[in-house]
């Protein structure tokens, strides 16, 4: 797909290597569903999705559930997200969500990577299933508590192009990343304005977020990577905030042949708009770091979600 098409030509592109299980989470909704549909929650306080598909902000997964679904409902959102940096580097992501109970979560995402001018009409793929379980908390609704909501959640990564992502050093196609979040919403607390906290851990050792396998030369096991969102609704519908994410380095060795693979930490700006209680737009300036040689790799970075 050309660069310049339009941006509502991404969801199709995303989900199609993955469409039967798009339609399997839509059947486990269905098949969840109460007679009460979702939307008792309160507006922005689910987040936005992630790019790896979890509910939360656009870089780091938070603990809260996606969808709209109270304790006793079912919910579901789809996501589509585009990141291009000035080296030509273009991330386009798509998939579908489903949260049970407030209790729950189940995802799907579908991830191309164009490589620009590392790699001229190159791309990775990289398809993620992930699940989330919320274990204590409510991060809304626990205002008298000291104590976050805290979720357990795994993600199953698959790279494809074996042969691209081994010749860069990576030992696995695929593996699971894992990690602890805990959210916490203050309502009032500046100036009358909730604000929101989010701290996770992620268990990884992926490459570029995986998209170049995981593992290498220099780590074979996974490491805890830090990862923290701080958001202030600036209106009832309208969230500014800022995420940092740690990346592990298994690539590089010492071998200065290696030092274009060296990682460097994720942080982004963003501005999350709510124009109606299912649909979401996300506008943020992310810095990516190096990516393969490129150093201080930023952009523009879009998503939208549609949700119940």
């Amino acid at each position: 797909m050309p660069p310049s098409r339009a941006f509502d030509a991404l969801w199709p592109r995303c989900v199609r290597p993955s469409k039967r299980h798009g339609l399997a989470l839509a059947a486990l909704a269905l098949a969840w569903a109460a007679p009460v549909w979702a939307g008792d929650r309160l507006l922005a306080t689910y987040g936005v999705t992630q790019i790896e598909g979890a509910a939360g902000g656009g870089l780091a997964p938070w603990a809260v559930i996606g969808g709209r679904g109270s304790s006793d409902q079912v919910g579901a959102s789809t996501y589509a997200t585009r990141l291009a940096t000035q080296a030509g580097y273009e991330l386009r992501a798509g998939g579908v969500a489903v949260g049970v109970h407030d209790r729950l979560e189940l995802s799907l995402s579908r991830w191309s990577f164009r490589l620009g001018e590392v790699v001229p009409d190159r791309s990775l793929e990289m398809t993620t299933a992930a699940a989330k379980v919320r274990v204590v908390g409510d991060a809304i609704y626990d205002q008298d508590r000291w104590y976050p909501q805290v979720s357990i959640g795994v993600m199953h990564k698959r790279a494809a192009d074996g042969a691209l992502v081994r010749s860069l050093g990576a030992r696995d196609l695929t593996d699971n990343d894992v990690y602890v979040a805990a959210t916490k919403l203050w309502l009032g607390a500046a100036g009358g304005r909730n604000v929101l906290a989010n701290v996770a851990v992620r268990w990884t050792r992926a490459n570029h977020f995986g998209l170049a396998g995981f593992g290498g030369p220099s780590q074979s096991g996974h490491r805890p990577m830090l990862e923290a969102s701080v958001g202030v609704m600036l209106r009832d519908d309208v969230v500014l905030g800022a995420e940092y994410r740690a990346r592990p380095t298994t690539l590089q060795t010492r071998d200065a042949a290696t030092q274009a693979l060296r990682e460097e930490a994720a942080w982004d700006v963003f501005l999350a708009w709510f124009p109606s209680p299912y649909a979401s737009l996300t506008a943020a300036w992310v810095n990516l770091g190096q990516i393969v040689g490129q150093r201080q790799q930023q952009g523009l970075y879009v998503s939208g979600q549609v949700g119940f």
